[in-house]
């Protein structure tokens, strides 16, 4: 080619209408546009699901048993160390029940959250190959926590059947609502940390640390009621609800935990907890949002830094 026939093809490509490739940035319009690609890729996120679940499980005898294992370990060890040993359970009625939801809804949370922080990373050959919604790895961690979620949820139903405490009032609808809180905050949590992730490697390590803070800053191992007890309702109590986990978490128990909603006990609830669940989803909604959008803006890179 001739430098005069360069000249002439550089001049005709600077004259042409060029798209820019992947998602629009912008924090607005782009929202849409990313909703739409991701909605696409539906069947891939589908298949990378089913690839999650089946190297979790490979070569495994017990197989999704060990979705199982962990719950009903942490369940014997809160059991008898705190239910026991340190006499929590004289004041929870049905505590290991108790225990059993808080922990069920804590682990969707966390697979939720490690799983998202991770997974670009875990899947950088893959990113650095061919250009996809990278939305999508993180939603494939949300996916697999939810498949396990399913399986402990069962357990812990078949559990209030055995204890002949069954779900049947009108508590049972704090249930969705408690779950689409949790699910929409971890999810928008796990999409801005799977981002993250990419330049600051010591953020999934910050991340188990902030886990285990979060834990202890959760009704699950010991009632809302001895933290009312403590703090009388006052600006520290109002900030401990303030928590979406929090309250995600006592709404589990207000449809499960049948033996704390009855009259004869003397649990305390929040009075206005489905007013608080309600806010909860809107700010985790918001946090989703903004989450997406601030991965979106820094996911250009994602392939040179992986």
């Amino acid at each position: 080619m001739s430098l005069a026939q360069a000249r002439d093809r550089e001049q005709r490509v600077a004259r042409e209408n060029l798209k820019p490739v992947g998602q629009s940035t912008h924090f607005v319009t782009g929202t849409w546009a990313s909703l739409k690609d991701v909605w696409g890729s539906r069947e891939l996120t589908s298949l990378l699901v089913r690839r999650e679940l089946k190297a979790r499980y490979k070569d495994s005898s017990l197989g999704i048993v060990w979705s199982l294992v962990r719950p009903l370990a942490q369940l014997l060890i809160y059991y008898f160390a705190i239910g026991q040993i340190l006499g929590v359970a004289r004041s929870i009625p049905s505590f290991a029940i108790f225990v059993f939801v808080g922990l069920t809804t804590w682990g969707l949370f966390v697979e939720i959250v490690q799983g998202g922080t991770t997974s670009i990373t875990n899947n950088s050959g893959l990113i650095k190959k061919i250009y996809l919604p990278r939305e999508i790895f993180p939603l494939a961690s949300v996916g697999g926590a939810l498949f396990n979620f399913g399986v402990q949820l069962i357990i812990l139903i078949l559990a209030t059947i055995v204890a002949g405490q069954i779900p049947l009032d009108f508590n049972l609808l704090y249930a969705p609502l408690s779950l689409a809180v949790l699910i929409s905050f971890a999810t928008g949590l796990g999409i801005l940390l799977a981002g993250l992730n990419v330049y600051l490697r010591d953020v999934q390590h910050l991340v188990e640390v902030a886990i285990m803070v979060l834990f202890w800053a959760s009704p699950i191992v010991y009632s809302f009621s001895f933290v009312h007890d403590k703090l009388q309702g006052n600006w520290l109590e109002q900030l401990y609800l303030a928590n979406p986990i929090t309250v995600a978490v006592l709404g589990m128990q207000r449809a499960f935990w049948v033996a704390g909603t009855t009259e004869s006990t003397s649990q305390n609830w929040p009075d206005d907890l489905a007013i608080r669940l309600w806010i909860a989803l809107g700010i985790s909604i918001v946090i989703l949002w903004i989450g997406q959008r601030i991965f979106s803006r820094i996911q250009g890179n994602f392939a040179q830094e992986l």
